[in-house]
């Protein structure tokens, strides 16, 4: 079997490697950050870092001995910004939305960071910190074992492939300088001039349009209602169970004009 690729988090930290630089690990992953936001990964290299920092790329090869570990680590810092509920803080299902509604949003705020999932292992401290608290979340709720593993890749998969899709077309509406709307409105005579060949599809159009009445508002709406659909097919397979979890009530916000007691 062939060696995993060599990554940041598998091999020992380096501890012997001369001066201690003058720029934190901290800092320079924030810039790394800044860099693939506005170049993508294919902009990024240890030169450019370099520049950007104004210090050559002395202080960025403490940490790191190539581009392929910095964006590990950028990966993992972007990962840092979504949030999970502790199980106590609220309901599982809340819990699941902010998971899935979180990782969506960073991903469109880092488009790069798709691109990166999957190719080296995922295990920095912000990846096992959501991934612990996702298991936690899931644990309360019911599901056991495995189970937890598939309902977490099923927000997951979600999010990331609403992500991917979103993050291309606003792209591609971004670089025709128009917006999504734009965008529907320009094919929408292409699409019409074949309509008639698919009734199905020419019916649904003269009801609904290219992109429903508000196409800047579509992919959120696609978005929530496939969330809430995929959460309604778990909550209703735990009830199934022979076993059926007994949820409590989430917890109370204090009256607010009574006081806490």
């Amino acid at each position: 079997m062939p060696d995993l690729p060599d990554s940041v988090w598998t091999r020992p930290p380096r501890t012997t490697r001369g001066d201690q630089p003058a720029l934190s690990r901290a800092q320079i992953v924030r810039a790394a950050i800044e860099l693939l936001d506005t170049e993508g990964a294919a902009g990024l290299s240890m030169r450019r870092l370099g520049t950007k920092l104004g210090s050559g790329t002395t202080s960025a090869y403490w940490y790191v001995t190539n581009k392929d570990e910095l964006l590990e680590l950028a990966v993992d810092e972007v990962l840092g910004e979504i949030y999970v509920p502790e199980p106590g803080d609220t309901g599982w299902r809340i819990g699941a939305s902010i998971l899935a509604n979180g990782m969506r949003a960073a991903l469109l705020r880092h488009p790069w960071v798709i691109g990166q999932l999957g190719a080296r292992p995922t295990v920095g401290p912000n990846a096992m910190r959501m991934g612990d608290r996702t298991v936690a979340l899931f644990t309360a709720a019911g599901f056991q074992g495995l189970q937890i593993s598939y309902a977490g890749s099923l927000l997951h998969s979600h999010a990331i492939g609403a992500a991917t899709t979103e993050a291309a077309m606003t792209a591609a509406a971004r670089r025709a300088g128009s917006t999504l709307a734009g965008v529907a409105e320009s094919v929408l005579p292409a699409i019409e001039r074949t309509a008639s060949t698919y009734p199905h599809v020419e019916r649904w159009l003269a009801e609904n349009g290219v992109g429903g009445p508000d196409p800047d508002r579509l992919l959120d709406d696609a978005f929530t209602f496939g969330l809430d659909r995929l959460l309604d097919g778990l909550s209703h397979w735990l009830t199934q169970q022979p076993n059926p979890p007994q949820q409590p009530d989430p917890p109370q916000r204090p009256d607010l004009d009574q006081g806490a007691a």
